[in-house]
């Protein structure tokens, strides 16, 4: 098991770079591509247009942010409770709770994205070379030098 502790900061890594694709995949078209139909589904689902923006905008730049590993703590919450909001406003938890394929994608983003908030972004990361142990999730590689 040492040996697998070891590969932490590669895993973290791995990690902030899977999912800030796939936010940045989601988020950019948000933004830059089919943003009226964004605005009508959100609408559609009771939501205030204007949410379709920050949506985007917490996706694309939160995606990014999570690639760099740069306040991917901060980054990592807004994703989760943003993915969380979705969740429950589409409907898919509140109608079958077992109907985990009607929502297993978007458990997975927002739950990922709970564990970056949680871990922080690992070692190799802006985070850690900006701010040090405490920021980046290594604190006790801080208490052990």
């Amino acid at each position: 098991m040492q040996s697998l502790e070891k590969l932490k900061p590669l895993a973290l890594l791995l990690l902030r770079l899977a999912l800030g694709a796939v936010f940045i995949d989601h988020g950019y078209p948000k933004l830059f591509g089919h943003a009226r139909e964004t605005v009508e589904a959100f609408m559609r689902l009771g939501l205030p247009g204007y949410l379709a923006y920050v949506s985007g905008l917490i996706e694309f730049f939160g995606g990014s942010m999570l690639i760099v590993g740069l306040f991917t703590r901060v980054a990592g919450l807004l994703l989760a409770i943003e993915l969380g909001i979705g969740i429950w406003k589409v409907g898919h938890l509140v109608r079958d709770p077992l109907a985990v394929p009607g929502y297993e994608s978007p458990l997975l983003l927002a739950v990922s994205a709970f564990a970056l908030a949680t871990l922080g972004a690992g070692a190799v990361s802006l985070d850690q070379a900006i701010f040090g142990a405490a920021r980046s999730g290594s604190r006790k590689a801080k208490n052990r030098d």
